[in-house]
């Protein structure tokens, strides 16, 4: 009996204060040259209307199994570390759009790198519900990325041509995320957003 029971306490100690190491940015990041090919290959054409829009379109935070939905996964796997299963109870998270530092799950948002208002107005807005809910919780790609939930807002829906992370050394992978999702998905972007996109992505070095 006396054995059966410290088993059971080194099991839930274990679990209490799993502190599993991950990675910090999302997978799928592509190369510069492939980035490059992407970007060229993206239809620019101007933007559509948000008539008929709702983010209830976008059905997102859906289950993943195991007790988990989309935002909990997302957290896991962008912590340097983290305590908690579903829900992840603390952590600790790098920020990469302003370089910020958190332990506190809730001060943290899980970002659409390509806004679903941006998506809609980009060609989402003819997609079947079940499509746009497979883009809202896309994690084959970098679409999703836990930040700080200041700089989330202040993003907002806007395109990279008014709006670029505050860490200056981001613009290089944010730039390749915004391509890889738009051309993943068969989104097209406006002129200025190009633009915008190939002066990012001309810092990067690799």
């Amino acid at each position: 009996m006396k054995s059966i029971v410290i088993t059971a306490l080194v099991c839930l100690t274990a679990f209490q204060f799993d502190t599993t190491s991950v990675s910090a940015l999302p997978s799928g990041i592509s190369s510069k040259a492939t980035a490059q090919s992407q970007l060229d290959a993206l239809i620019v054409k101007t933007e559509g209307s948000m008539t008929g829009y709702s983010r209830d379109l976008f059905p997102h935070w859906s289950s993943q199994g195991g007790g988990c939905d989309t935002r909990q996964v997302v957290l896991k796997r962008d912590a340097d570390s983290y305590v908690g299963t579903c829900p992840v109870t603390s952590g600790s998270w790098y920020s990469y759009y302003d370089g910020l530092t958190f332990t506190n799950p809730s001060d943290l948002d899980i970002d659409h790198v390509v806004p679903l208002a941006e998506a809609w107005r980009s060609g989402a807005s003819s997609w079947t519900t079940t499509t746009r809910q497979a883009f809202a919780n896309d994690l084959t790609g970098p679409q999703l990325i836990a930040v700080s939930a200041s700089s989330n807002r202040s993003k907002g829906d806007q395109d990279p041509s008014t709006w670029k992370p505050t860490r200056t050394g981001a613009s290089c992978a944010y730039s390749k995320m915004w391509i890889n999702t738009k051309s993943r998905w068969n989104l097209s972007l406006q002129s200025s957003e190009k633009t915008a996109l190939q002066t990012m992505l001309n810092t990067c070095t690799y």
